[in-house]
């Protein structure tokens, strides 16, 4: 009989422990999961030959050879060479990359996704390294002006192209001039160009003087939108007077709470006016009443006349 209760204690404490190591185990693999979840979030991953080597590459719609690389927070485009040159199609989307540079000759490469990134600049030899590229998607970037799509004339088998969603769109004329600069476009923004859209583009470019005086205009428009950016938020500090040093030092030694201390303390540290600041009569006048005397600027004596 004890035997008998032995055993079925046992078997009842191997089955505690089991589900009970379970339920640990599905909440670390959960906290596990939103570590990743964080750290894909904030953290930029280089572009390695292990991450290409372990990224999936497949057979896609259309039977061409992809590599996804989408969503890893790229910031640069590197190590392509580790691909040997042996995909149609390389997705790249979904990332954080700023230039579209630093690709080794890929002969085979056909297709190019790209889109949702901070793009701003192209490679303007881009051309030959990519001499197969037929097809870009440059969706949702930072391109703000035409002369910043030239150096995809370089490319000679550019037949699909599309810019939406980039700033570059809502310039003048911008669909005859990506038509004048890429000849060989047959689709841009999955509108198919037409003739007629040809013939535009080629009369309303027909003088160098045009096209020059599109690309002035451009290139003052950057400069515009450099000098905005660069231009400070914040007013100029100024460093804090006399009066104001010994109205904080008095503030300190009158202060109730830790914080305010620290806060006072890192204001006088870095030479700021702490906001609230109210400078007594007396520290502005630095004539104190106690006896006739003037103060001497202790703020312990400021402190103690007050």
């Amino acid at each position: 009989m004890i035997g008998r209760l032995k055993a079925q204690w046992a078997v009842i404490r191997a089955k505690r422990f089991f589900f009970e190591s379970h339920s640990l185990s599905s909440e670390c693999e959960e906290q596990r999961e939103r570590g990743r979840e964080k750290r894909s979030k904030t953290l930029m991953v280089k572009l390695t030959a292990d991450l290409i080597w372990n990224s999936p590459h497949f057979f896609n719609a259309v039977k061409e050879r992809e590599l996804e690389l989408r969503g890893n927070k790229i910031p640069v485009i590197e190590n392509l060479g580790a691909t040997e040159d042996q995909f149609d199609t390389i997705d790249l989307s979904d990332n954080e990359i700023v230039k579209l540079e630093n690709f080794p000759l890929l002969n085979r490469l056909g297709t190019l996704i790209i889109n949702n990134n901070r793009i701003t600049r192209i490679n303007p030899n881009i051309g030959e390294f990519l001499p197969k590229l037929h097809t870009l998607v440059l969706t949702n970037n930072r391109l703000v002006n035409l002369v910043e799509i030239d150096p995809l004339a370089s490319i000679p088998k550019l037949q699909y192209l599309s810019l939406l969603d980039n700033n570059i769109t809502k310039k003048p004329n911008y669909r005859l001039y990506v038509i004048h600069k890429l000849k060989s476009l047959r689709v841009l923004d999955f509108i198919k160009v037409k003739a007629k859209e040809r013939a535009e583009a080629a009369a309303l470019f027909s003088s160098k003087e045009v096209e020059e005086e599109v690309k002035k205009v451009s290139r003052e428009e950057v400069q515009k939108v450099s000098d905005s950016t660069e231009e400070p938020d914040t007013p100029k500090v100024v460093a804090p007077t006399q009066e104001q040093i010994l109205a904080i030092k008095a503030a300190i030694i009158n202060s109730q709470t830790i914080e305010e201390i620290a806060r006072l303390e890192q204001a006088l540290k870095f030479g700021q006016v702490p906001a609230g600041l109210i400078v007594p009569d007396l520290v502005h006048s630095n004539v104190a009443t106690k006896d006739g005397k003037p103060s001497s600027g202790d703020p312990m004596e400021v402190e103690f006349l007050s």
